[in-house]
């Protein structure tokens, strides 16, 4: 069972038993409150996840996001929430420019 740490969000731990989701949807179905501006569908970055540790344990990554690193507009560090999966335990952290003013982050 994949453990996920948000690390900016107070070390939140996720644990997820169904890793054919997106890592969007694990932590969607986990009431944590992430940013996804096209609806989950590749076509921005806002959902973007910057991988602390863990990043051997995302699935290959898809064209979209090879699309999005070729254009400057994705690190080799960050992964799309909405585009990957997680086979093992990862911690992430939400990007400075998609966190939302509701939530109280912890860096």
């Amino acid at each position: 069972m994949p453990k996920i740490v948000i690390q900016n969000l107070h070390n939140k731990g996720i644990f997820e038993k169904d890793d054919t989701k997106t890592l969007l949807e694990m932590i969607h179905l986990n009431q944590v409150d992430w940013m996804f501006a096209c609806g989950g569908k590749g076509r921005c970055t806002t959902c973007r996840a910057i991988v602390i540790d863990g990043l051997n344990n995302f699935s290959p990554e898809t064209e979209t996001e090879i699309k999005f690193k070729n254009a400057d507009r994705l690190k080799s560090n960050e992964r799309l929430a909405c585009q990957c999966t997680i086979h093992g335990d990862v911690i992430i952290k939400v990007a400075d420019e998609n966190k939302f003013m509701h939530l109280h982050y912890s860096d």
